[in-house]
């Protein structure tokens, strides 16, 4: 037994620092992977705090503040438009309780006056922030941003939808600057069969980097996506330990390093969105784009 220990133990020791080595050094084994744009600054739902969420106007606004892509959802109408809408119920979002694919694209009703900040409990979107009260057609986004990558969130297993998303993104030649994103396997794996994905985000792939984190065998596994993206734990539980364990900066800073973008949402404040970037998030997503731009161009002159 105690020879055995003596074989073990070496064994250990080497694996341990071979992992430490190959974490801070991803390029001996993986090639670096290489995406046509770096997105620092991500607008949730088109900055859904400093207007109307998902309209136009939210997405032109965000645009106008300098951010580096657009979050968003989308949902198929009764008579087959793409628009883009975070619920596929809209009674939260209209005051109409009917499901948006029942409906044709003429009969969709307004956006109420005024919304709910999801991540920012208790703050609503005011008219006099946004007069847009109408659901925007992907189309129309990509027609009029042609050069603005976006983040899509399938959020139903829909071939329709998936099939039209997919017939959108190659018809304005934007393969290289659209991001499927998705937190059912399923649904990815319908989108890979319909649609030759370039970029996306998996599922839920959190708790499976962390353990192979934890494990050391992170640096010898291959990955297949370019972009993760986390919620913030700190937005939701602002216990240091959960975030201690989650968010670890030399976990994030070796994704970094074999070209995986990693964003970190929703951060609605600067002591979060300052947190989300000193832990390594490549880029943070907000619902306040005009915040986040103030930030980042503060931090600009600081450097």
């Amino acid at each position: 037994m105690s020879n055995l220990f003596y074989f073990i133990l070496p064994a250990l020791g080497g694996y341990t620092v071979t992992s430490l080595y190959l974490l801070k050094n991803p390029h001996i084994l993986h090639k670096r992977k290489c995406t046509v744009f770096h997105s620092k600054h991500i607008s949730h739902r088109g900055g859904c705090g400093e207007r109307i969420e998902s309209t136009m106007e939210a997405f032109t606004h965000a645009v106008e503040q300098g951010t580096g892509m657009l979050e968003l959802d989308c949902h198929v109408t009764h008579d087959g438009h793409v628009v883009v809408s975070h619920d596929e119920n809209l009674l939260r979002q209209t005051g109409h309780d009917v499901t948006l694919s029942s409906l044709d694209l003429k009969d969709l009703p307004l956006y109420k006056e005024r919304l709910e900040v999801t991540f920012y409990a208790g703050v609503y979107h005011f008219l006099s922030l946004g007069a847009d009260r109408k659901f925007a057609l992907l189309e129309d986004l990509f027609r009029k941003f042609p050069d603005v990558p976006v983040n899509i969130e399938i959020k139903e297993n829909n071939c329709l939808l998936i099939q039209k998303v997919s017939d959108l993104v190659k018809h304005y030649n934007r393969e290289d600057i659209t991001v499927w994103a998705t937190v059912d396997s399923s649904i990815m794996e319908n989108c890979h069969k319909l649609s030759q994905l370039s970029n996306y985000l998996p599922g839920l792939r959190g708790v499976l980097l962390l353990l192979l984190f934890y494990s050391g065998l992170l640096p010898f596994v291959p990955l297949g996506e370019s972009f993760l993206q986390f919620y913030f734990p700190r937005i939701i539980n602002r216990c240091v330990c959960v975030c201690a364990l989650t968010m670890r900066k030399s976990l994030f800073n070796h994704l970094a390093a074999r070209g995986i973008q990693v964003q970190l949402f929703v951060c609605n404040e600067d002591q979060d969105i300052e947190a989300a970037f000193e832990v390594g998030a490549t880029g943070v997503m907000t619902d306040y784009p005009t915040l986040l731009s103030n930030y980042l161009s503060c931090n600009r002159c600081q450097d």
